[in-house]
């Protein structure tokens, strides 16, 4: 194609040459080797066209290598960032199970601990409604104030 293409600007510059000069000697060369190159560029044509495909083949070959090796590093970034992730939360379950056992223990064992949440709830509770507590036999209360509000 380049080939075939060097040929038409020879043959412009060699028409261009003879109109200018009297003497046909210049152009006549000019126009051998416009003749030469066109002839050399059509004869090469195939071998550039396997050239070329070849060169894209492999730039296709290429990018296809790059793009699995962009999915493979993407992969191993979001399996790192979910064993991060999973270390903190291991990590923040140690914590807040470390800081019930301070506060359990504080309060004489998980059932102090426990009433002392059931008393937070409860006061929690009277901020926003009422709450009518029944204490019963086994500590646990009834709750009927939905009935109320009928």
């Amino acid at each position: 194609m380049i080939a075939i293409t060097i040929g038409v600007i020879l043959a412009v510059i060699s028409g261009i040459l003879a109109m200018h000069n009297k003497n046909n000697q210049p152009s006549l060369i000019w126009g051998i080797l416009t003749a030469v190159s066109l002839i050399g560029g059509i004869a090469l044509y195939p071998y550039c066209n396997v050239w070329q495909s070849e060169l894209s083949g492999r730039a296709i070959l290429r990018e296809a290598e790059s793009s699995r090796q962009v999915k493979a590093l993407e992969a191993q970034a979001t399996l790192d960032s979910a064993k991060l992730l999973a270390d903190a939360e291991v990590a923040r379950a140690r914590g807040v199970a470390e800081a019930n056992k301070i506060v359990a223990d504080g309060l004489g064992g998980p059932e102090g601990y426990l009433r002392y949440l059931y008393i937070d709830g409860l006061r929690e509770n009277q901020k926003g409604g009422q709450v009518i507590y029944v204490p019963t036999e086994a500590g646990l209360p009834i709750l009927e104030s939905s009935r109320l509000k009928r």
